[in-house]
């Protein structure tokens, strides 16, 4: 209650709403009188009545006259019994595979008459507070989420749970919090790690580097499999070989590592790169063309995702192929299944890995 550029009927408002979402006010629970209000949060009886009548408008709030003032029963609240809305926040929408993913569930939901509200974080913990708080606010009927950062801890858990209270159903791609129960679709990334590495081993190389954006389970699980490979093979593993990065340095560090393994002397320097994904691989790419060396015949390298940057160059990319569409598709079929037949049980989704090979690797 203290923002300045807020009027405080509306501080007021959105501090009741937060009781109710959390559970602090239960349904058909009497609220606070406007006397009791006014003392607690020093404010005129006029902001207090207007903040109460915006909520009471909205649905969120009934009177009974001469009882008081109660919390509405959740099938009140914002008609959501009749609402035909379904949001998807993605980490990103327009880039990479994202589009691919977003279209598949657009028309999925389309079929079953759902209209689609999209959203992005781009990868920003505080930008996914700001999306989940918002959609809160709308009457929606279930949520499609990518995790943010995923490996770097749930700061927004409370706006998770104010979902459960709500009884609103969400479905997480890609991965899921570790403190999440809800049900999620992603690929086996350790496995795929894991084929990509043995590929190359079995091309003979012994000389790895693996580069893992870390701030997401993808990656961590993909240096998983990365790390099991060479152990499998009773290959030693330096750590020199090992470049992680956070979101923020994927334009920097990685680059700048491969730089620096590529003008070590030819008997020292890798024999073949790892990549987080394609849209790395084909940085690292250039990387190797500016240090005068080609791929395959200099260095091999691998990428994750089968992206369109996997054949966008002339050098195609041997990768894992990401199901992109379908895992569009399957999250919604599994979101309105969990909308339309609540009582029904959803399990999850795991994608095994497939391994495309293509011209990027070769036989040392």
């Amino acid at each position: 209650m203290k923002d300045k550029n807020i009027p405080k009927y509306l501080q007021l408002k959105n501090e009741i709403l937060s009781w109710i979402k959390s559970g602090k006010l239960k349904p058909d629970e009497k609220i606070p009188t406007e006397y009791e209000i006014v003392t607690q949060f020093q404010l005129s009886r006029h902001t207090v009545r207007q903040a109460l009548g915006e909520l009471e408008h909205e649905g969120w709030l009934y009177k009974i006259q001469g009882s008081g003032t109660f919390v509405s029963k959740p099938k009140s609240i914002g008609k959501q019994e009749t609402t035909k809305t379904v949001a998807i926040l993605t980490t990103y929408i327009s880039d990479y595979i994202f589009p691919h993913i977003v279209r598949g569930a657009e028309e999925a939901l389309y079929e079953k008459g759902y209209r689609l509200l999209l959203a992005s974080t781009g990868n920003n913990k505080d930008k996914e507070r700001e999306h989940l708080e918002a959609m809160i606010q709308q009457p929606l009927s279930g949520l499609i989420i990518e995790p943010t950062k995923s490996a770097q801890g749930n700061p927004n858990l409370n706006y998770y749970l104010v979902l459960n209270n709500l009884h609103i159903p969400y479905v997480m791609i890609n991965e899921r919090y570790l403190e999440m129960n809800c049900p999620y679709i992603k690929m086996d990334d350790a496995r795929g790690g894991y084929l990509l590495t043995d590929h190359l081993i079995q091309l003979g190389h012994r000389r790895i580097a693996g580069f893992f954006k870390t701030d997401d389970l993808q990656g961590v699980n993909r240096l998983k499999g990365f790390i099991q490979a060479h152990q499998e093979h009773g290959m030693p593993l330096t750590t020199g070989h090992l470049i992680s990065y956070m979101t923020e340095e994927r334009d920097t560090k990685p680059l700048e590592a491969a730089r620096l393994f590529l003008q070590q002397p030819k008997e020292a320097r890798p024999t073949a790169f790892v990549c987080y994904n394609d849209e790395l691989a084909v940085k690292l790419l250039d990387v190797i063309r500016q240090q005068g060396l080609s791929v395959p015949n200099d260095i091999s390298i691998v990428g994750f995702d089968d992206s369109t940057f996997a054949t966008a160059t002339e050098v195609k990319l041997t990768t894992i192929r990401h199901p992109k569409v379908d895992m569009g598709v399957r999250a919604a079929e599994m979101l309105v299944k969990m909308i339309e037949k609540q009582h029904e049980e959803v399990e999850d989704i795991v994608y095994q890995p497939e391994l495309i090979i293509r011209d990027s690797t070769k036989r040392v």
